[in-house]
This record gives C-alpha cells, structure tokens and sequence, in this order.
C-alpha cells in the first residue's frame, strides 16, 4: 500500500487493528486506505487521509440515499436534523448523493471515539435512509448494491 506520509501510515494500522473485531470489514478498492463495514441497511466507509504532514483524518462516512429530489424542503430537513446530532452530520456530494459522515484527527483519536463514530454513521444511515427514500423519493444506498 502507498500512503502518503508516516501519519497515514500509522493511523492505518492503529484502524485496521481496531476494526479487527468486526467480521463483516472489507477493503473496497485494493490497495487503498479505506476500509468497509456493512450493517442493516447501511454500509459505513473508513477513510483514512493525510492531513498535512503530521497528521491524519479518519473519515468515516455512509451513502443515505442516491437519486433524491433535491428541493429547500428536503435541505431544511438535512439542515435541522443536523443540528440535534451528537456526532456527526449529513452532507451532500456534488451528483446529490445524500451521506452521514463524521471525521476524527487520527494521532489523538481513541478507540471508543471510533466506535461511537462508526456506531453513528451506520445507525443513522440505516435510520434516515427509508424516511428520506419514502418522503422524498430516491433509493437507499444498499439498494444500488442487490
């Protein structure tokens, strides 16, 4: 594997060691430092990035639902609800992808900050993915997968 500096490196190792106790962990695209984790109707990405010369961020996202129509009734929903989450929040990628995401400085991060991010991104995938799916139309993620 090719990282970019001894930060990402490290930071690697320290989350594939930590993730070693889940069965369902894969790495999506060979050779790259990112990890995948699939529960219920989500499945949580683990990135981890160079952040400057020093550091690392862990990135730790899951696709919520492809194909929305995007309207300020659905964005003032995301909005809101971003603002009641303990951890974390929705974004949206440039084709309208809706996503749940939460990012970690990888040097400090410790391994119940992991968990709760992972447990929050993959919990509120799998919550939010049907309502938005239902309300204002779309697929969920997982089901671009079957």
């Amino acid at each position: 594997m090719n990282f970019q500096t001894d930060a990402q490196k490290d930071c690697y190792q320290k989350v594939a060691n930590w993730l070693a106790e889940y069965d369902s962990v894969t790495k999506p695209v060979p050779q790259t430092p990112i990890f995948s984790l699939q529960s219920g109707s989500a499945t949580a990405l683990i990135d981890i990035s160079p952040f400057g010369d020093q550091e690392a961020a862990i990135c730790v996202w899951s696709y919520v639902a492809t194909e929305v129509e995007i309207s300020d009734d659905l964005l003032l929903f995301l909005l809101k609800q971003n603002d009641i989450f303990r951890f974390g929040g929705f974004s949206m990628a440039d084709d309208g992808d809706i996503r749940f995401h939460v990012t970690l400085l990888g040097s400090s991060c410790q391994q119940n900050e992991f968990k709760l991010a992972l447990t929050e991104v993959l919990e509120s995938a799998d919550r939010y993915d049907d309502q938005i799916v239902q309300r204002w139309g779309g697929r969920r993620a997982t089901d671009d997968l079957f």
